[in-house]
């Protein structure tokens, strides 16, 4: 069975990924798994910049087929921020808490109905011949005034799905990976490596 990098060291989109990814004819490792430990400086300007330095950068070291992601939360009263500083906003080594609590204390002042904010997806699929593919997604919905949820991570206890009434740190993982942008991205990143294993 041919061998896919998921080439992430964050256990959360790790389970994620294998998760939407499991029906494929794969077999899914990760750096670690293959004793790679490699720190890849995302100096991007876009997700998309990101995920392509990180998919080229793991398929040279590895040898494999490789899958990266970068992903970002964009917020209208925020002018787009935190974007592709999402992982950073709350500065290098702050936690998924600090995140949240961060990005609540930048939108105090702003009411409900100005809280409109998209998660967005970028998945790069690079060969070890350094061939990109490219594919994404995005979630819309709105910034809760509090962290809701125990399930998901990052930004998903504030990040408020109206049609669902919960945010998504209250979704199951199934249902999340249904309606999320990683869910929407790894469903095109499915059907094309599905045709690349076909040929």
């Amino acid at each position: 069975m041919s061998r896919l990098l998921l080439a992430t060291g964050n256990k959360h989109k790790l389970c994620e990924l294998k998760s939407l990814l499991k029906d494929l004819p794969y077999d899914m490792v990760s750096p670690a798994d293959i004793g790679i430990d490699i720190e890849i400086d995302e100096v991007g300007r876009s997700l998309e910049e990101n995920a392509r330095l990180k998919a080229i950068t793991m398929a040279a070291e590895s040898h494999l087929l490789t899958l990266a992601d970068d992903s970002g939360l964009e917020v209208d009263a925020l002018n787009g921020a935190p974007g592709v500083l999402s992982a950073r906003y709350a500065g290098e080594n702050a936690s998924d808490a600090d995140r949240v609590k961060y990005l609540l204390a930048q939108l105090k002042d702003v009411p409900r109905e100005e809280r409109r904010a998209r998660f967005r997806c970028v998945i790069a699929i690079a060969t070890p011949e350094n061939q990109v593919y490219i594919c994404s997604g995005e979630c819309h919905g709105y910034i809760t005034f509090e962290p809701r949820g125990e399930q998901g991570f990052g930004y998903d206890p504030v990040f408020y799905l109206p049609e669902l009434g919960r945010t998504m740190a209250e979704l199951l993982p199934e249902i999340k990976n249904r309606v999320s942008h990683r869910g929407q991205a790894a469903r095109k990143a499915f059907s094309f490596l599905l045709k690349l294993m076909n040929g």
